[in-house]
C-alpha cells in the first residue's frame, strides 16, 4: 500500500530498510525521548515487525517507512494501529531522522494518516501518546486538530528520568468539521 503527498512518500517497509532505520534511530537528537539506544538487531527487528503486519489479514496495523517524492531514500516512519482488528479507535505515530525536522513533515503525514484513518479504516477515534516534554510531538497532535484528553503522570522512564505522557484524540465528527 503507497500514500503520498506533494512531497512524501509512504510506502511498505522492505527488508532492506534497516540501515536506514538505524541511522537516524542511534543519533542523539532521536535518543532523547526513547528509553534504550539502537542496535544492529534491534534495527532490523523494528523493521521486521512491520513486515509481519504487511501480512496481516484483515490489516489493522499500518506503518509506512517515509521518503522524499523525488529520491527513495527512507527519512523516517508514520502509521496508524488499532489494538485489535475490530477496534472503532487508533494510535497514529510518526518518527524522523532529525535532519529532517523543522520542514513541516509531520504536518503533511499526519494528515494524510488522519485521512487513511477515518476513509479508509472507518475509525471513529485516532488518538497519540507524546512525552510532555517533546514540543514537537505535542505541536503536531494540536496542528491536527487534536484535543488534550489526558496526562499519565510519570508513566514513562528515559535513562533513569520520570517522564508524563500526554494523550491526545480526535474523534470522525471533529476532523470531517475541520476539512
Amino acid at each position: 500500500m503507497l500514500l503520498q503527498t506533494d512531497r512524501l512518500l509512504l510506502r511498505e517497509f522492505t527488508e532492506a530498510d534497516w540501515p536506514a532505520v538505524l541511522a537516524y534511530q542511534s543519533t542523539r537528537a532521536y535518543q532523547r525521548f526513547y528509553p534504550s539506544g539502537c542496535t544492529e538487531a534491534d534495527a532490523r527487528a523494528f523493521v521486521n515487525r512491520f513486515l509481519q503486519w504487511q501480512q496481516e489479514k484483515p490489516r489493522w496495523r499500518y506503518q509506512w517507512a517515509i521518503a522524499l517524492q523525488k529520491q527513495d531514500k527512507l527519512i523516517g516512519n508514520c502509521g496508524i494501529r488499532k489494538s485489535h482488528p475490530d477496534a472503532p479507535e487508533a494510535e497514529i505515530g510518526c518518527e524522523l531522522a532529525p535532519e529532517h525536522w523543522g520542514r513541516n513533515y509531520p504536518v503533511e503525514m499526519g494528515r494524510l494518516l488522519l485521512r487513511f484513518g477515518f476513509t479508509e479504516i472507518g475509525l471513529h477515534r485516532i488518538y497519540a501518546h507524546c512525552i510532555a516534554e517533546n514540543r514537537g510531538a505535542v505541536s503536531l497532535a494540536q496542528k491536527l486538530g487534536m484535543s488534550q484528553e489526558g496526562r499519565l503522570r510519570e508513566n514513562v522512564s528515559i535513562r533513569g528520568q520520570w517522564h508524563d505522557t500526554l494523550v491526545y484524540g480526535i474523534l470522525k465528527q471533529e476532523w470531517e468539521a475541520k476539512v
